[in-house]
């Protein structure tokens, strides 16, 4: 299942910019490491490891800013 979220990024760079926590509806999780990071034709995605102790794949759509996270 896929859900919209809110993300906030770092970036010193629009190239370099990484998530660094986000919320599911209420529930905010902090990205404890950024396992991995690709790139898709208008898609950016991070396999994350969250305080939660779960894996999600963020993936933010280039065009129009919206992040969504799937729970692996």
């Amino acid at each position: 299942m896929e859900w919209k979220i809110k993300v906030e990024t770092y970036s010193g760079y629009k190239a370099d910019e990484y998530p660094v926590r986000f919320w599911i509806g209420e529930k905010r999780l902090e990205i404890l490491e950024i396992e991995d990071r690709w790139y898709s034709p208008g898609f950016s995605y991070f396999k994350v490891f969250a305080d939660d102790a779960a894996h999600y794949i963020l993936k933010k759509s280039i065009e129009t800013e919206i992040w969504s996270v799937k729970n692996l």
